[in-house]
């Protein structure tokens, strides 16, 4: 399919960040890989934790979601805690902030920039006049934003910590990306969503966006459609260099 795809044509464009915006799905992918690793070989619990895992119960979920999900697909049951729990911990909580530890510390070591196709389609808004979100159920969205230097760019940011604070649901459930479209004075129909998650698929789907495109980071373009995805491409830079290209 290689309909053209105008993202400036819609009232707002709200992306997601890690995967989309900003390389630090891969920073999170070995974090949580990490912290598997290391807390299976310590409880005997089988099988490893792959990369697939990582697909389908972690990615575009709260943190402490992603840590339930995993366990519950082991059949390991532990207490919840609270989000206040040392990472040592071995509740959700705990062990949610075991790993945010090991993310935090490659973010300060490496430090992060957006990707350059993204960055292309940021500015082609800007210049267009058209209103842009972030919605991320990432706690650390602030930080990777600022580090990334594209902060100012976003009036509003729907991220983990808001999400906390205002019991909004995790993706795949829509409440996050409705809340940025309210806070953006837009209806869903007249927005288009930008993600690379199933589960943030899924969200945008569910709330009725008017367009759901998905950038393949190693999903899959097959997963991806099945979620709920209108378009599919590669890279944001498909999108400036031929108007729109994708799968």
């Amino acid at each position: 399919m290689t309909d053209e795809i105008d993202l400036t044509a819609y009232d707002a464009v709200l992306f997601d960040l890690d995967g989309v915006l900003t390389p630090t799905a891969e920073v999170h992918m070995h974090a949580w890989q990490s912290l598997f690793d290391a807390l299976f070989a310590g409880w005997n619990v089988e099988p490893a934790y792959t990369e697939r895992d990582y697909y389908e119960y972690v990615d575009g979920k709260k943190r402490y979601d992603g840590v339930a999900a995993v366990l519950r697909s082991r059949s390991v049951e532990v207490r919840w805690g609270e989000p206040s729990d040392p990472p040592d911990a071995d509740t959700v909580c705990g062990i949610g902030n075991r790993k945010n530890a090991y993310f935090e510390a490659a973010l300060r070591a490496d430090g992060i920039a957006p990707y350059p196709g993204s960055l292309r389609v940021l500015d082609r808004l800007r210049a267009a006049g058209t209103p842009v979100a972030v919605v991320s159920s990432s706690k650390n969205a602030q930080e990777v934003l600022r580090t990334a230097g594209i902060r100012d760019r976003f009036g509003v940011v729907v991220d983990g910590a808001l999400a906390e604070r205002d019991g909004l649901a995790s993706k795949p459930a829509p409440d996050m990306f409705l809340e940025a479209a309210r806070m953006l004075q837009v209806e869903p129909a007249r927005a288009a969503v930008v993600e690379d998650a199933l589960s943030g698929v899924r969200s945008a789907a569910a709330g009725g966006f008017g367009l759901v495109l998905a950038v393949d980071r190693g999903v899959g373009a097959d997963a991806l459609w099945a979620a709920g995805a209108d378009a599919v491409v590669g890279d944001l830079a498909e999108l400036v260099e031929t108007g729109r290209r994708g799968s």
